[in-house]
């Protein structure tokens, strides 16, 4: 069994795979809680992509043999990349895009990922990773409003948001809920002027608030990242 490691600052995500199949999936894992799992039940191979920490740390806290694959922007990928700063375009970005190809072979892709940023990203039908946009998330968003303004209050996303806002609370629900839903469906339009067949792939933690009220077919697989990063795992191991 392999696993793949999407670690970020604080928390990590674990999945556990039997060749491309995702069996068990684990969300967030402390460090600590991360080392103890693998130690306690040692896969054969890892794919570890971090923002945090090093794979030497991560190897060294292992203290088991067992073989690690580190995500780097010089990792062999099954896709091909059409970008002109490939040595920054982040792990997660890539990863879903792997992803989206595995599970759809032969589409023009837009691959959108709700998390503490939104991102867009083409992957092109012959698997040619095109690029995109990233844009701010539903939290930095509402954030942002309450850092820098005087009097605007800190607010939390919510499932539905009145059009009309009759209060500054609700005002504030609005233009952030409603915008970025607009902004999604929007950027979805311009992307079908590209590629009339497009599919619109779908992950990340904000999805539960818009999936059922984007208007433009939607494919959600909430652990797209993780089923990019065997992919990536079982790619490098074959060469």
């Amino acid at each position: 069994m392999n696993i793949a490691i999407d670690a970020g600052n604080t928390y990590a995500k674990v999945g556990w795979f039997e060749k491309d199949n995702l069996v068990r999936y684990q969300n967030r894992l402390l460090w600590p809680d991360l080392i103890s799992e693998i130690q306690q039940n040692e896969p054969e191979r890892i794919l570890f992509s971090s923002v945090g920490n090093s794979v030497e740390d991560f190897r060294s806290a292992l203290q088991r043999d067992i073989e690690v694959i580190d995500l780097t922007p010089d990792t062999p990928l099954p896709i091909s990349k059409n970008y002109d700063t490939p040595q920054t375009l982040g792990a997660d970005r890539i990863a879903a895009a792997v992803g989206a190809q595995f599970l759809y072979p032969g589409d023009d892709l837009l691959v959108i990922d709700m998390g503490t940023c939104i991102t867009y990203d083409f992957l092109d039908k012959e698997g040619s990773f095109q690029g995109g946009a990233i844009s701010p998330g539903v939290k930095m968003r509402f954030s942002a409003l309450h850092t820098f303004t005087k009097r605007l209050p800190q607010l939390e996303p919510v499932p539905e948001a009145e059009l009309i806002g009759k209060s500054t609370k609700g005002a504030i629900e609005s233009g952030v809920m409603n915008g970025m839903l607009a902004e999604i469906e929007g950027i979805i339009e311009r992307y079908r002027h590209i590629s009339s067949d497009l599919r619109v792939v779908v992950c990340g933690g904000d999805v539960p608030f818009f999936e059922s009220r984007l208007k433009p077919t939607i494919f959600v697989v909430p652990e797209l990242v993780l089923i990019g990063l065997n992919r990536i795992l079982r790619y490098n191991v074959a060469l």
